[in-house]
C-alpha cells in the first residue's frame, strides 16, 4: 500500500507560511492567501503554519505559540474553508521530522550549501544555526510526505522545490517509486507587491521602515495612514510604469489586485486626478477588504480552543497521509517494522 492519491480525481497542492509575526502582510494576503483561497476550490488543498521552520532562529516559546494561533486564525478569516481544505500546524505531524531526517541522508553537503537563501542569510548572521542549512531537507519533506502534484512557489522558494524534486527522484530511483514529484505551480499572474515607502523592495515583515508595511490585521486608520504618506514621484501624472514611477506603478498594482480589476481600467479611472485621490480611494478598498478579515481573525482568537479544535482536525487528515508515508518509505530504506 502506498499513501499516494488519485490525481485523476482532483490534483493535489499544498503550500505553507512561517508563523513568525503577529499579522501576515498585504504580499501575503495577495500572493498567497488569496490564492490558497481560489485553489481550495479546484485541487485537494493542503494549507500548513510553518512553526518548525520558524525555529531555525531563535524565538520566544509564547509568542511562537500565539503566532502559530494567530496565523491559523488568519488563515481561516482569509476564506480558507477546513471543509474544503485540510489546515494543520506543521508540529502537529511528527512525521515531518522523521522523513526530514532520511531526506538529509539523501541530500549532499555541496546541495545544502548552494541554496541561494542558506548562503544570503548565513552571510548576514554571526550565530548560524545547522537548521539553517538542512532547512531545504524540511521543506521537502513538508511537500514529499502529501504527494502532491503541483507546489506554487515564488522565485525565492523555486531553488528548494528544484531540491526537492531532486531528492524525489534520487529516492525514487535508489530505492523504488514511492514519491511523486511535484510540478513548480504557476499560479495565476500574481502581482508583486512592494513596499510602500521603499517601492524598488518587496514587501517584508523585515521592512525597514514600519510605514511601508501593510499588516492585514492594521487597524483601519493605520492602513489609510499608512496608503497616504506612501512614496510616489515628484510627476503628477497616474500611470503604470514600474520602471520609472515604481511607487504610483505599486499602488496600481494593489488596487487592482483588491479589486480585481485591469490596472488600464483604474489608470483610466484616475485619468486628470491627483496621487491624492489614487491613495484616498485604495486606502478606502483596502479598509473594506482587509476590515473583514481583521474581525473575524478577532473572533477566532476569542475562541482558542474551538481553534485549536479545528487545527487538530486538520491534523488528524494529514497524519492519516503521514503515517502511510513514513511506512512505505521506511520499508524501502530497511528498517525493521516495529
Amino acid at each position: 500500500m502506498t499513501a499516494t492519491h488519485d490525481p485523476q480525481t482532483r490534483l493535489r497542492t499544498l503550500s505553507g507560511i512561517q508563523a513568525t509575526s503577529d499579522s501576515l502582510h498585504l504580499g501575503n494576503y495577495i500572493g498567497a492567501l488569496q490564492q490558497f483561497v481560489e485553489q481550495q476550490e479546484t485541487h485537494d488543498a493542503f494549507f500548513f503554519i510553518a512553526n518548525m521552520h520558524a525555529i531555525t532562529v531563535e524565538q520566544d516559546p509564547a509568542l511562537l505559540r500565539e503566532r502559530t494561533l494567530r496565523t491559523a486564525a488568519q488563515f481561516l478569516a482569509a476564506g480558507i474553508d477546513p471543509e474544503k481544505s485540510t489546515i494543520f500546524v506543521q508540529s502537529h505531524v511528527p512525521e515531518h521530522t522523521q522523513l526530514s531526517w532520511v531526506l538529509e541522508c539523501t541530500t549532499g553537503l555541496g546541495e545544502a550549501q548552494r541554496m541561494t537563501q542558506f548562503k544570503d542569510k548565513s552571510s548576514k548572521r554571526e550565530n548560524v544555526s545547522l537548521g539553517l542549512l538542512t532547512y531545504p531537507a524540511l521543506m521537502a519533506a513538508d511537500i514529499l510526505m502529501y504527494h502532491p502534484d503541483v507546489v506554487p512557489v515564488g522565485e525565492d522558494q523555486r531553488q528548494h522545490l528544484e531540491l526537492t524534486r531532486n531528492l524525489a527522484e534520487r529516492f525514487n530511483h535508489r530505492y523504488g517509486h514511492t514519491f511523486t514529484v511535484p510540478e513548480a505551480g504557476i499560479p495565476k499572474e500574481t502581482a508583486k507587491i512592494y513596499d510602500l515607502q521603499d517601492p524598488t523592495a518587496k514587501m517584508s515583515k523585515s521592512a525597514a521602515s514600519p510605514a511601508g508595511l501593510i499588516n492585514i490585521l492594521d487597524e483601519p486608520k493605520a492602513l489609510a495612514k499608512k496608503f497616504k504618506s506612501a512614496v510616489t514621484d515628484n510627476d503628477t501624472v497616474i500611470a503604470y510604469d514600474p520602471e520609472h514611477k515604481p511607487g504610483v506603478s505599486n499602488l496600481l498594482t494593489i488596487y487592482s489586485s483588491l479589486s480585481g480589476r485591469p490596472i488600464d481600467a483604474i489608470v483610466t479611472e484616475f485619468d486628470g486626478k491627483m496621487y491624492g485621490h489614487l491613495k484616498v480611494a485604495l486606502a478606502d478598498l483596502a479598509v473594506e477588504t482587509l476590515a473583514p478579515v481583521r474581525e473575524r481573525t478577532g473572533e477566532l482568537l476569542d475562541d482558542p480552543a474551538e481553534l485549536e479544535r479545528l487545527l487538530s482536525i486538520g491534523a488528524d487528515a494529514a497524519s492519516a497521509i503521514a503515517e502511510q508515508t513514513i511506512k512505505d518509505v521506511y520499508d524501502r530504506i530497511g528498517f525493521l517494522r516495529r
